[in-house]
């Protein structure tokens, strides 16, 4: 075997590692803790407010990294800087597991 193709084979073998996600969340407990997201976002991830985004079916790392982000306070929203505050890594980690876990159906304009 030559070093290049070595190489290559320790790389393929470490990068995934590396790059994969945390732990994913637990979305039983993500649903549970959701409970004081619905009036904006709904229970159902669908949005109840014209300036709220729909939460259902984003996925996991996004939802991930807007929540610890309005947290640490690198996003700003008036009303996420507060909902997020005091979240845990881990609640952050249910939430984004119970509204990434929830199935949505695309339909084009027909």
């Amino acid at each position: 075997m030559t070093r290049t193709l070595a190489l290559l084979m320790l790389l393929a073998a470490t990068v995934p590692a590396a790059t994969a996600p945390a732990a994913a969340g637990d979305a039983k407990a993500g649903r549970a803790k959701a409970v004081g997201c619905q009036a904006c976002h709904g229970l159902d991830g669908l949005s109840k407010l014209p300036d709220a985004p729909n939460l259902a079916g984003q996925v996991e790392p996004y939802l991930v990294k807007a929540l610890t982000e309005f947290r640490n306070g690198t996003r700003k929203n008036e009303v996420m800087s507060v909902a997020a505050a005091d979240l845990s890594d881990a609640d952050i980690a249910n939430l984004a597991a119970y509204y990434s876990g929830i199935q949505i159906d695309v339909i084009p304009p027909g």
